[in-house]
């Protein structure tokens, strides 16, 4: 029995060995640098995320931005207010865009100054500022919760005037706001779904995106007035369908050299091929299952849009496959309102905080590929899987398997351009959460299994 258990062993190692499949790591060949992963706490959220009792506050933040335990989210999206006071710096209309506007700043922001400072304190530093909307008294319809377009821009005039040199100086008085407590908003936008008419606020621009083109020089030119750094951002569509209309009509109307990303969300498209008409970085900027789902700790569930490894597939393809540099989700934390699934932490009992099956699809990617990674070439395919790989700025090298099928896999890493000295690798699937697995480094080369309906995290330095 024992000789006959011995040669069925070496059968199955013989067969194991078969199975795996060899993939190239090139580090010569290079595309986006990754720029983060992210998510916000808009509408009062940071507020509620203020206000929760301090312990599960701490394991909220912990989850959402340590680099060890937790995400690592390196991106934070807050929202620049445009309604009544409380709201808006600006609540009141000064009367004319030439009158002095009567700016008004609490140190609070609804919750998003303490949230930027927790941020910033886990090492956070792309702070992204982004505006549903001008004030309604700078916009066709007079109300910031109401379809209408900037006043002055191409194609809107408007009786009470040309607002736009008005509503640039709105937004950069924001951000002066901030900088005046120490903290830097890295980056700016002035647009959120304009290609969407809710009851909140919003404000529109055309299919061929003439507002957006008569805008930038202006914010640009304010902004680089006022002494800042802050990077321009447009124009957070909907879906990446309306975003590769945009994107032709910004580059022919002279728009991409004043502004640094294009940005776009993923609600009624996700993105599904690299927009090559420039080369700025792209950015998601947000993302959820909005009312399709409750928020559960799901990895796996016959592909509902609230499973992680939906996310995670959405993930693969929209760094692998579109070549985005940084994509965010919805919200990160939320208390006790598990009837939406679009916020990646919250309660079930009002004292503990739980991630959900879709944060940690995030986390098998945001963890370990770090701000200014760069996407590296890769050779050689695995069966149903997505591959990625990633050079950190410490030099490390970072591999993702996502197996969208059910059947396991087996990996043999080789390297051109990097000779490994360590190596660990991390499963997230049905039965194991960011769990080690294992990794075998040998003669320079590194073999990993890669269970169905999985993601295995492989680091190298």
């Amino acid at each position: 029995m024992a000789i006959l258990h011995n040669i069925l062993s070496f059968g199955a190692l013989v067969v194991s060995v078969a199975a795996q499949t060899a993939i190239t790591v090139n580090t010569a060949t290079t595309y986006q640098t990754i720029d983060g992963f992210g998510f916000s706490q808009a509408f009062g959220r940071a507020k509620e995320f203020q206000n929760a009792p301090s312990a599960m506050q701490t394991q909220a933040l912990d989850y959402l931005f340590s680099t060890t335990t937790g995400a690592g989210f390196s991106i934070i999206r807050n929202r620049i207010g445009s309604g009544g006071s409380g709201d808006s710096i600006l609540p009141n209309n000064p009367g004319s865009p030439s009158a002095n506007p009567q700016y008004t700043w609490d140190n609070d922001d609804r919750g998003q100054v303490w949230f930027t400072q927790q941020a910033v304190k886990y090492g956070v530093k792309t702070i992204f500022a982004d505006a549903w909307s001008a004030p309604g008294f700078m916009k066709t319809s007079g109300s910031e919760s109401t379809a209408g377009y900037l006043c002055g821009s191409t194609g809107h005039s408007c009786s009470s005037g040309n607002w736009q040199q008005a509503y640039a100086n709105f937004l950069v008085q924001y951000v002066k706001y901030y900088a005046s407590i120490g903290i830097t908003v890295t980056h700016l936008g002035f647009l959120n779904e304009p290609d969407y008419r809710p009851s909140y606020s919003q404000m529109q621009i055309s299919s061929n995106a003439q507002e957006a083109i008569s805008f930038i020089p202006i914010l640009y030119n304010t902004v680089q007035a006022a002494g800042l750094a802050t990077k321009l951002t447009c124009c957070d569509a909907v879906g990446w369908q309306t975003t590769a209309t945009y994107v032709p009509n910004l580059v022919n109307g002279g728009s991409t050299k004043y502004l640094s990303v294009i940005t776009s969300h993923s609600y009624s498209a996700d993105p599904s091929s690299p927009l090559t008409q420039t080369t700025l970085p792209k950015w998601n900027t947000e993302a959820g299952t909005g009312d399709a789902s409750a928020f559960v700790t799901t990895w796996y569930s016959n592909g509902g849009i609230g499973d992680g490894m939906t996310w995670a597939t959405k993930l693969a393809n929209a760094i692998i496959n579109s070549q985005l540099s940084a994509y965010l989700y919805w919200e990160g934390f939320e208390n006790r309102q598990t009837q939406s699934g679009s916020h990646l932490v919250d309660t079930f009992d009002g004292t503990t905080a739980k991630p959900s099956g879709i944060f940690w699809a995030f986390a098998m990617w945001s963890r370990h590929i770090r701000p200014g990674a760069v996407r590296i070439g890769t050779s050689g395919s695995v069966s149903s899987t997505i591959i990625g790989a990633f050079k950190n700025v410490d030099g490390s090298i970072v591999v993702i398997f996502t197996n969208t099928g059910t059947s396991a896999q087996s990996s043999k890493i080789s390297f051109n351009g990097f000779s490994p000295k360590s190596a660990a690798a991390w499963v997230t699937n049905q039965s194991n959460t960011f769990a080690t697995t294992g990794a075998t480094l040998s003669g320079g080369a590194v073999t990993c299994s890669i269970p169905g309906k999985s993601v295995v995290t492989v680091k190298l330095t």
